[in-house]
């Protein structure tokens, strides 16, 4: 067979994906966006452990592996897939290469995949199983055009069509279809292929595979083969023969096994009149014992159907009560971890409680709040609250590993962080100079990404309401972690409502609806975020910046130098000027985000999008809540900064009038979905 020429081309959505090539039917991708793991780490043993079972697992014979292996935020989650063609050993010859080939290609991404001729493998940290994903997405076409490229794309349109449909109706071990169609005199046959992971729907496996076979037209319209490849389904066609004969499956057990008809019609007629005339006695008599069945039942209902929630419910209970037993440590292990709670092993006393550092006998170093004994729950709703916070994963949360109660002891023990709190840095002369630009945005970055998954991501809605610097604790490379984000439902129940008659947070950082009122929302967290990029920025606690002879709060200094134009005033002087635009976009989104309005004020998922994208115009922030409320804003004399220095060639921030920008206020579109 004569070489074939294949051009390729690699669609990334995001910037964090890295692309390898091995050779022309091998791509990996490596995505630097989901963390990466260090050698000899727990998620390295972990991911090492997963891929040896997977590709050496012989009790699979249909070609699709989906395991996973750890526990909490080192488990890994891994998938691979083999063509339908390939015997049990030929797959997993294919996925131990391809195991050897990725972990080296990405020896520290928690996320990678790779696509080879035969087979494809994928892992990550966070669950992959039952997930329809779209991207990235692979494309590889074949050098050579079709003669007649209107007749190519009108057969292998209806042949892919043909092959979407068998393949979504396989079962849970396989979605995969092959087949040939002759393209008449003036063309060669086409042969094509599609394939799904099985875990997804007949719906999800369509829909995959429509999207695929959608994009032909722009990977290779009129081309003799081409290639379209996503996580979760996959095409190709070519117009010779790359494919063999699909292995076999066991029957499917589920299936209702093949019907026979060997009896002549003279014999079927009579078996008819036998079978009518046994089966239609029967079949009265058994709707009528069914009857009387259910007449004795339903005169005991009353006494029976307590007894069976009784026991559905016992049932429940007892699965809760293993996930809560997993999550309780033994008051002597913390008693002793602590040294009985000595000072000496005191970390901090906040509001809920103290925090003592400690170490279980296994070596673990862990953090220990002690809570204050004037919660109004029980240690049922209590253990409850647990198992939800418990749940709550994100590489910019504190990690809490569990409870203890003994007594009128609550005890939640943490993950320990190594590097205190962002208020001992950044409010200090002489440590906040460890703290440059770039560790500060990245700080502010890591604060927002936390506060979106809790309001929009996590399973529950949480709203932190006590934000502050003293609760953003700092880990070994200095990547923020949002700590006491489940104090609101794991101390006081009546505050996880819309109103609240007892206010817990910090002043300074309470948004003024809030303090006053009662009334919280997401819109208060963000209030709270405003504040807290504002002290990043500036290095000052939001309480006062000496003036002259006067005191002034942070939230007017930085209004003040903003509207004036000085918003350079407000940045701390220990910082140098390579990054001055990018601070002063962080000062312009800390004011939108401590507007008095809480209807102005930005969601999480918008701010992140204003951190992300430098190019986007901020709309003009109004006055900050002061609880003096003070208004003597005139918004005609209010200038608003345009970042966008890749306009103009220079460093320095472009000068706007607000009448320039009025019409530049709406992101709320923007979402990114």
């Amino acid at each position: 067979m004569a070489a074939v020429s294949y051009m390729l081309i690699l669609f990334l959505s995001f910037p964090f994906l890295k692309f390898i090539s091995l050779g022309s039917a091998q791509k990996i991708l490596c995505d630097d966006g989901h963390g990466n793991y260090t050698a000899n780490s727990t998620y390295s043993t972990n991911l090492n452990t997963l891929l040896s079972t997977l590709s050496s697992n012989t009790q699979i014979e249909y070609g699709f592996y989906n395991f996973s292996y750890g526990q909490n935020t080192d488990t890994v989650y891994a998938i691979g897939l083999c063509r339908g063609d390939q015997q049990p050993e030929e797959c997993r010859s294919c996925l131990n290469n391809s195991r050897v080939d990725l972990t080296e290609r990405c020896p520290n991404q928690k996320k990678a995949i790779m696509w080879s001729d035969q087979c494809m493998l994928r892992y990550s940290n966070y669950t992959i199983f039952h997930q329809m994903e779209t991207s990235p997405r692979y494309y590889m076409w074949n050098t050579a055009n079709a003669t007649d490229a209107t007749q190519f794309n009108e057969v292998l349109g209806n042949l892919m069509k043909s092959l979407k449909d068998t393949a979504a109706s396989g079962d849970s071990r396989r979605k995969y279809a092959t087949a040939e169609n002759a393209t008449g005199l003036n063309f060669q046959t086409i042969y094509g292929l599609v394939q799904c992971t099985p875990d997804l729907s007949q719906q999800e496996c369509t829909q995959c595979l429509d999207g695929v076979i959608s994009e032909i037209p722009t990977c290779c319209n009129g081309k003799v083969g081409g290639r379209v490849l996503r996580p979760s389904c996959n095409i190709r066609f070519e117009t010779y023969s790359f494919y063999g004969a699909t292995t076999t499956l066991d029957p499917d057990p589920e299936a209702p096994p093949p019907s026979t008809n060997t009896t002549s019609s003279q014999e079927s007629d009579n078996t008819t009149i036998i079978v009518i005339a046994v089966v239609v006695p029967t079949v009265v008599v058994v709707l009528f014992l069914i009857c009387l069945f259910l007449y004795l039942r339903r005169l005991k209902a009353r006494k029976n159907l307590p007894v069976k929630e009784e026991e559905e419910d016992a049932d429940e209970d007892e699965g809760e009560i293993k996930i809560v037993e997993s999550l309780q440590f033994n008051f002597d292990t913390i008693r002793v971890a602590t040294a009985d709670f000595s000072d000496s092993n005191k970390l901090g006393q906040g509001g809920f409680g103290a925090v003592y550092r400690g170490k279980l006998p296994n070596g673990e170093i862990i953090a220990v709040k002690r809570l204050s004994r004037n919660s109004g729950q029980g240690d049922t709703e209590f253990k409850n609250e647990v198992v939800l916070v418990v749940k709550l994963q994100h590489r910019n949360l504190v990690r809490l590993l569990g409870f203890c109660l003994e007594g009128r002891e609550r005890l939640l023990v943490y993950e320990f962080v190594p590097n205190k709190s962002l208020d001992y840095f950044i409010f200090d002369p002489a440590m906040k100079a460890q703290l440059d630009w770039e560790k500060r945005y990245k700080i502010i970055r890591g604060i927002a990404r936390g506060l979106l998954y809790l309001h929009e991501d996590s399973q529950l809605r949480i709203i932190h309401r006590d934000l502050k610097a003293s609760n953003i604790l700092l880990d070994q490379e200095m990547n923020p972690k949002i700590a006491d984000f489940g104090m609101a439902r794991l101390v006081l129940m009546d505050q996880t409502q819309a109103n609240t008659s007892r206010i817990v947070g910090t002043y300074g950082y309470m948004a003024p609806e809030y303090a006053m009122q009662g009334h919280f929302s997401v819109k208060s967290d963000v209030f709270s975020f405003g504040v807290l990029i504002l002290e990043i920025v500036s290095g000052q606690k939001n309480s006062g910046i000496n003036n002259g002879e006067n005191m002034e709060d942070l939230l007017s200094f930085a209004w003040r130098n903003w509207k004036e134009g000085k918003a350079i005033n407000i940045v701390d002087p220990s910082l140098n000027s390579n990054s001055r635009n990018e601070m002063l976009r962080c000062i312009h989104i800390g004011l939108l985000c401590v507007q008095e309005n809480l209807v102005d004020r930005p969601n999480m998922t918008n701010i992140m999008l204003m951190l992300n994208s430098y190019s986007l115009s901020l709309p003009i922030p109004a006055e900050p809540a002061f609880y003096m409320n003070s208004r003597t804003r005139s918004l005609p004399e209010m200038q608003s900064w345009d970042y966008n220095s890749r306009e103009t060639g220079s460093s320095e921030p472009i000068l706007k009038s607000a009448q320039e920008s009025e019409n530049e206020a709406s992101i709320t579109e923007l979402y990114p979905r």
